[in-house]
């Protein structure tokens, strides 16, 4: 142990003293009678991942009536309820425990107010026992040591259970950090609670510096040390009749784990060695309770995880027989959001003060916007109201996105998505309130950061376009800073996404990235199948509230961004072979403004290489139940070559001189769309253009215009016969000033006019210049082609 390690304390009377309010109802727990002759019964009630859910929060149908979905929370009085009415006034034979996560990641109500109320009505409930979350860390072992479990601080009432890890070591000693394990008497028998916790380090759960210090055990092996000095006889090693563990971990879906599957979770479910008796695990959020046989063992135990935030009850009976042998005969999950459980009066108080102090303290300032952030809007009613469009992009939408996507950095996040239906109020220019960003998103889903392939984001896009049964055509999804994407709106289901890219490179369809979404996109939510079908899943356990909340912070003052995530592209089909001079072209946009803000419209253009062909005004009117207000038609016809074709190169002077140009080149170049916001969109199709060709290097020796190369007569020789003439190649230096080439005979112009040498100084260096502009010209045509290579939608 170190030096922040405390004795172990014993649970407070709590349910006595709800007896003495007289609020508690015996009950006897009904699977006691399954119990043979001479076993002892040992009913253990837990919950994983409460993360502050105080409050009640249960979904309803379009009728107002209560339909439950997981993430939805039964409250602290139901679940004081619960046990109360299963647990009976006798609980000696029983105990409530956690697998941890019982903080951090709260809602409004107990986050802002640093999980003391969620710390009261745990303690009200009788808590015994908990593993270590990570969120038990959010602020660090330090706040863990002196605040939650010691209590420190004017007003701070500590944790009265015992916190438990056998894998988080101290990197000085190896030993634990925190206490292993703790024991509790039930029925009679010592029952060991040994903890675990999740890989802290390795998946970025939390702050490096707030577990500095500390590194972390493989959970197998940690929690098997613990369990032989538990078991080995030495009376000295604290002897337990029973062991439990806690573990911080979980499985990532329902589907019970295969013994081939390489993760921590996996591996103790097998490994563990089978003196555990069961396993009650956390961290993934999934719902499940099967029984597996560990390796070397005979006698299946179960492992169960009880969802998220209370929505149910776990309940594990254990049997020990006389001989010592213990079995469980009951696994389950007791759903308490269905009206089944009455509520408890003495929590809901405690429960109604924290909400009444949330209240208050939402009236403080997070921050300030320069703009309204808002949700997209349907066209006006007879009555000029706008009712919420959800298949329009929104500037509230991608804020959240990009907030979501900033908040999850540390576990290696690119981008995020947004759905609209988790956005159900607007925020206004100016001061923003805690009060503000928590009626924005109320459901107080976890941000979960997803492993997903490039084309697996195409189909979340895809799904965007919802099925013909759904109650809205279309979803339009939220997406972060950095990312964007083109669409053909009139393509058929699967290939309407033309095109993706992240900080203006393309998204890869086989590589992965890290996406965030919700926890209720991360299942599959609004048909969105893509992000639940991800390669993996890590929950942050950060809520999204607590996300804006801390977004705020880091940047107290935002300056709301319009540009556009999205934009709808339809390009005339280009005929065999591309695109020619005279072919003409029709490039239809939409999705080019949001439907609820400031300062949209305009002009949008289009362009190939230097050269406009079109512009356009955007009509801004909002259609409905879709993303396609701002749309525009650029039409042009290809242009023909307009650069004259040099003369000959025999030809006179006088001839020469006024059409003298730079020598150009035609190149298939890109089509270009600039947006009225700045924001361009280089198209898949080229047209040709002809341009200035790059000027050949007079350093190189084996350029023929060098006048310095000792080459062949006539190829820039001052000394070589020739005619003198522009162009010709032959002898063109004036060693001795005279204006004439040396070694000429100086030339006529049609024959009629002497050629006096003056003539050529200014078409000289007309041509030069002219060449100059064209070599600049290229460069630049050459680095902006550079700069916007591979880029589909950028500012």
């Amino acid at each position: 142990m170190n030096a922040h390690s405390s004795p172990r304390r014993r649970r407070l009377a709590g349910a006595s003293a709800l007896v003495a309010a007289g609020v508690l109802t015996a009950l006897t727990v009904p699977s006691a009678a399954l119990a043979a002759e001479g076993d002892t019964t040992i009913d253990l009630y837990n919950v994983n991942d409460f993360h502050g859910r105080i409050a009640q929060s249960i979904s309803k149908d379009s009728a107002g009536a209560p339909s439950p979905r997981d993430g939805d929370a039964a409250g602290a009085a139901t679940l004081a309820g619960a046990l109360e009415q299963l647990r009976g006034t006798d609980t000696s034979t029983s105990a409530f425990v956690s697998s941890g996560d019982n903080i951090g990641g709260s809602t409004f109500e107990s986050f802002i107010q640093d999980d003391q109320p969620t710390i009261d009505v745990l303690n009200q409930m009788d808590l015994s026992v908990s593993a270590i979350g990570n969120h038990e860390l959010d602020k660090g072992q330090d706040d863990l040591h002196d605040r939650v479990i010691g209590g420190q601080g004017d007003g701070v009432r500590a944790a009265q259970w015992d916190y438990v890890s056998a894998n988080i070591l101290d990197s000085a000693t190896g030993e634990p950090a925190f206490d292993p394990y703790a024991i509790e008497e039930i029925s009679g028998k010592r029952v060991a609670f040994i903890g675990a916790t999740v890989d802290l380090v390795g998946q970025g759960l939390v702050a490096p510096d707030g577990i500095a210090g500390l590194e972390m055990g493989d959970i197998t092996t940690e929690v098997n040390k613990v369990a032989e000095r538990l078991t080995d006889g030495n009376a000295a090693n604290d002897e337990a009749d029973v062991l439990v563990l806690l573990v911080h971990d979980g499985a990532e879906s329902s589907t019970p784990v295969s013994p081939t599957s390489n993760t921590d979770f996996s591996r103790a479910v097998y490994g563990v060695t089978p003196k555990v008796s069961a396993i009650l695990s956390a961290h993934t959020h999934q719902t499940y309770s099967y029984a597996i046989t560990p390796t070397g063992g005979t006698t299946p135990r179960p492992v169960i995880q009880t969802g998220s935030y209370g929505f149910n009850l776990g309940h594990v009976q254990l049997q020990v027989a006389a001989d010592g042998t213990v079995t469980a005969p009951v696994a389950e999950n007791l759903r308490l959001v269905d009206g089944t459980y009455a509520k408890d009066a003495a929590v809901q108080a405690t429960v109604d003060t924290a909400v009444k102090e949330a209240d208050r303290l939402g009236a403080v300032e997070l921050g300030t916007i320069d703009r309204d952030l808002k949700r997209a809007v349907q066209s006006p009613d007879a009555d000029g109201l706008q009712s919420e469009n959800r298949g329009g992009e929104s500037t509230l939408g991608n804020f959240v996105a990009e907030v979501q996507r900033s908040q999850t950095e540390r576990q290696g996040s690119q981008i995020a998505f947004m759905n609209p239906g988790g956005l159900r109020a607007d925020i206004g220019a100016g001061t923003v309130t805690y009060k503000e960003a928590a009626v924005v998103q109320p459901f107080a889903n976890t941000l979960v950061v997803l492993d997903l392939t490039g084309d697996q984001i195409r189909q979340a896009l895809e799904q965007q376009w919802q099925p013909s049964t759904a109650s809205r055509p279309f979803l339009k999804l939220g997406a972060s800073a950095g990312f964007s994407y083109t669409y053909d709106p009139e393509a058929t289901a699967g290939a309407r996404i033309t095109s993706m890219t992240l900080d203006g490179e393309p998204v890869d369809a086989d590589t992965t990235y890290k996406v965030t979404v919700n926890s209720f996109l991360a299942t599959g939510g609004d048909n969105f199948a893509a992000f639940k079908g991800a390669a993996a899943k890590q929950d942050s356990g950060m809520v999204d509230l607590e996300a804006q909340v801390q977004y705020f912070r880091a940047n107290p003052e935002v300056a709301v961004q319009e540009d556009q995530r999205a934009v709808g592209v339809r390009v005339t089909d280009a005929p065999e072979g591309g695109f020619q001079p005279g072919d003409d072209v029709r490039i239809d946009l939409s999705s080019l403004t949001f439907s609820n803000a400031a300062d949209q419209g305009g002009t949008v253009s289009v362009s190939a290489g230097d050269q406009e062909l079109a512009t356009a005004d955007v009509d801004n009117t909002i259609v409905d139940t879709t993303d396609e207000q701002g749309r525009a038609t650029l039409t042009f016809t290809v242009p023909e070559g307009t650069v004259a074709t040099p003369a000959d190169a025999r030809a006179s002077a006088l001839a020469v001189a006024p059409t003298a140009t730079a020598p150009t080149v035609t190149t298939d170049e890109p089509l270009v769309v600039t947006l009225p916001n700045g924001q361009t969109i280089t198209l898949a199709v080229t047209v040709p253009i002809e341009t200035a060709a790059e000027p050949t290097d007079p350093t190189d020796p084996t350029n023929p215009t060098d006048p310095t190369d000792p080459g062949t007569p006539g190829a820039g020789d001052p000394t070589a016969p020739g005619t003198g003439l522009p162009g010709d190649g032959t002898g063109t230096g004036d060693v001795d000033g005279d204006g004439v080439a040396d070694g000429v005979r100086p030339g006529t112009a049609g024959g009629d006019l002497a050629f006096t040498g003056a003539d050529l100084v200014v078409p000289g260096i007309a041509a030069g210049v002219l060449l100059l502009a064209g070599a600049l010209g290229l460069v630049l045509a050459r680095r902006k082609r550079a700069e916007r290579e591979a880029t589909v939608l950028t500012d």
